[in-house]
């Protein structure tokens, strides 16, 4: 597939993903303050942003779209860093073709299945993608009047900022959804699952520096889940990102930048 990609900078290339509902744009404001010592590709995943959208969405697809997107660009080694979902499907290219990263940035995700445990956020998605699902934008005329449409199921402000920011209006004026809400609504439990599938044997990956950010106010990387993922990578290091709670990058941006310039002293 096809991704579509905004490119900034400089210097040694990294790659950033973003999370689910987000897309390049969301990630704009840090690539600019990257420029000096990367040159920053931020593509929009698949069925996100302006990329393609597909019937399949899971990390090992996710995944392949990256592949091909690096080919394409002979991107042969490179800085990767991801968030949330991006983060994981940061992961599962890792552990598919580890000889091609320089160094490994996960922001507040843990790779590993997470619906179980956290049934808050799984209703949390499935609330949102149902709502976009029963609304019809197309007769709205502003981004305000669609956020009152959905404002009483999701109370979260945050959240509605970032789904808005996925309405495009066409050349006649009609308001549409970016994001193919029909497929993130129907591979929702492949989202939340884990990057690492049952019974898949896995070697320990080295050779690059690799970080996982958490947000201090934030529980999407578990305690329990420290040690499955020193298996996945020996020479991790976990970093708390203060004042921030899931979306650390615009929480705390500073520190996250900080942190992304770390790949390269490491």
């Amino acid at each position: 597939m096809k991704l579509f990609y905004r490119k900034y900078g400089e210097g040694p290339p990294l790659v950033i993903l973003h999370g689910l509902y987000g897309s390049s744009d969301n990630w704009v404001s840090i690539a600019k303050k990257l420029v000096n010592n990367f040159t920053v590709y931020l593509p929009d995943q698949r069925n996100h942003g302006q990329s393609p959208h597909s019937d399949v969405h899971d990390y090992d697809s996710m995944s392949n779209d990256l592949h091909e997107f690096v080919i394409e660009l002979n991107l042969k080694k490179f800085f990767l860093a991801g968030h949330s979902m991006g983060g994981k499907t940061a992961v599962r290219f890792a552990l598919r073709w580890p000889e091609m990263l320089e160094g490994l940035l996960v922001a507040d995700i843990s790779p590993f299945e997470t619906k179980a445990r956290y049934t808050e956020y799984y209703n949390q998605h499935l609330t949102i993608l149902k709502t976009l699902a029963k609304i019809d934008i197309s007769e709205a005329r502003s981004r305000a009047e669609v956020e009152k449409l959905f404002a009483e199921k999701i109370s979260s402000v945050r959240i509605r900022k970032l789904i808005l920011k996925n309405i495009h209006r066409s050349d006649e004026g009609k308001l549409s959804w970016k994001i193919n809400n029909a497929s993130l609504l129907k591979n929702i439990d492949k989202i939340m699952d884990s990057v690492v599938a049952k019974n898949e044997i896995l070697e320990p990956v080295t050779g690059f520096p690799v970080i996982f950010l958490k947000g201090e106010k934030s529980d999407y990387i578990p305690p329990e889940d420290f040690s499955l993922i020193l298996r996945l990578f020996p020479a991790v290091e976990f970093r708390v990102i203060k004042d921030a709670g899931h979306w650390i990058h615009v929480d705390n941006p500073e520190a996250v930048i900080t942190e992304i310039n770390n790949l390269l002293n490491n």
